[in-house]
């Protein structure tokens, strides 16, 4: 996915679609830009704050030829430049995270407790 493909999300349900794709395509840059610069990420006991550790954990992540399950996008709650997004996973699991609009009207996870298990590939 080149830079051009890394639109931001217009809208805070936009977040899920763009991290599901960005995923697929192996595309850990694009997953990081989905977040702001000091956002936090916990996935079971790992915990990564800001997008250098971000950028690490969806490397290690991406590194095992993983295929991630399209998510049921549900409708976000939106207060101001507040947003808690929602997505459901296949097995039922629902995703919650907290989102903010940014300074150009697109809006980025500011927190993000990661539900997503991929599946391995075949």
């Amino acid at each position: 996915m080149s830079n051009n493909d890394r639109k931001g999300a217009h809208e805070p349900g936009d977040l899920a679609g763009l991290f599901n794709a960005r995923a697929n395509a192996g595309d850990v840059e694009g997953l990081v830009a989905l977040y702001e610069p000091d956002a936090v990420l916990a996935a079971g006991k790992v915990v990564a704050t800001g997008h250098a550790e971000i950028r690490r954990f969806y490397a290690d992540l991406l590194a095992k030829k993983s295929d991630f399950p399209v998510p049921e996008t549900l409708p976000a709650l939106v207060n101001g430049d507040l947003a808690l997004t929602f997505a459901r996973l296949p097995n039922g699991s629902l995703s919650v995270e907290s989102a903010r609009r940014q300074a150009d009207g697109t809006w980025r996870w500011a927190i993000d407790q990661l539900k997503i298990k991929p599946a391995e590939r075949g």
